[in-house]
């Protein structure tokens, strides 16, 4: 049980009240879900971080947020949205810093349309990842400076490998790759995508976090692990085989399921 992975979670402050002494009883990494709303990051935070800095006396993992995602892209082609994207991922990562987190999260720019259609233009991938650049550019410096991974999350990516080039087009330290299981799982089963265990193969060392979340295939359920259809010994074989160490962060829509999703991979002999 020693060698098995340690789950951690991603919470909002109220549900870590609730699961403060499971998330305290081993190296469990954080990912605190409560400050990606526009509203949060332009009100005062502040009583926030003085909280979750208290709850968090004695948490022994790694700590991170949710960067705010809601109502845009970093690939936008409008020069105004592209001033307020640049805007709400800089409050975030004062959020984080402010934390003392290490890693905030990121929503990969790729739909399932340009799977289709960034061959269609001769020079649609290179623009997407310019207005990509044009967007992050002073959130990567910042990154940067305070010791922070800005992760990029699938979303409805069907090409586990264009992300991947995205992060690395930046050459930075701060910028790695995230997965959630269930948006790959529903890339998969909807969209003719890889299974999940290949998006972790694709991401290979660049890894560096991972949502873990179950679900069926057709839609992004967040299901309690062991709920749903993925077949998690084939997930937790190609992890074993990095050496990047990622943030395995247990993402339910219901936190209640929590322990039983812990419990659950037990079981299967996988994690802890």
């Amino acid at each position: 049980m020693s060698d098995l992975p340690v789950l951690g979670a991603a919470l909002t402050l109220k549900s870590l009240q609730i699961h403060h002494k499971l998330m305290l009883d081993k190296p469990r990494d954080l990912e605190l879900q409560d400050f990606w709303p526009a509203e949060v990051l332009n009100g005062d935070w502040k009583p926030q971080v003085e909280l979750a800095r208290k709850l968090l006396d004695g948490h022994q993992g790694r700590l991170g947020i949710h960067g705010p995602f809601w109502g845009f892209t970093i690939d936008s082609r409008d020069v105004d949205v592209r001033q307020i994207v640049r805007k709400r991922l800089l409050q975030g990562l004062e959020v984080c810093e402010a934390l003392g987190g290490t890693h905030m999260v990121v929503h990969s720019p790729y739909s399932t349309w340009d799977h289709n259609n960034l061959d269609n233009y001769e020079t649609g991938r290179q623009d997407k990842i310019a207005l990509c650049h044009d967007t992050m550019k002073d959130a990567v410096r910042r990154a940067e400076d305070i010791g922070c991974e800005l992760v990029i999350e699938n979303i409805e990516d069907k090409d586990p490998h264009a992300r991947i080039e995205l992060a690395e087009s930046f050459g930075s330290e701060a910028v790695r790759i995230s997965i959630d299981t269930g948006h790959a799982h529903y890339a998969h089963g909807t969209t003719g995508a890889p299974p999940v265990d290949y998006f972790v193969k694709a991401a290979g060392n660049s890894l560096r976090h991972i949502h873990l979340q179950d679900a069926d295939g057709y839609a992004d359920r967040h299901w309690t692990l062991g709920e749903g259809t993925i077949n998690w010994h084939s997930v937790f074989d190609a992890l074993g085989k990095l050496d990047s160490d990622p943030r395995l962060i247990v993402e339910l829509r219901d936190h209640s399921g929590l322990p039983a999703s812990i419990a659950n991979m037990s079981a299967l002999g996988l994690a802890q």
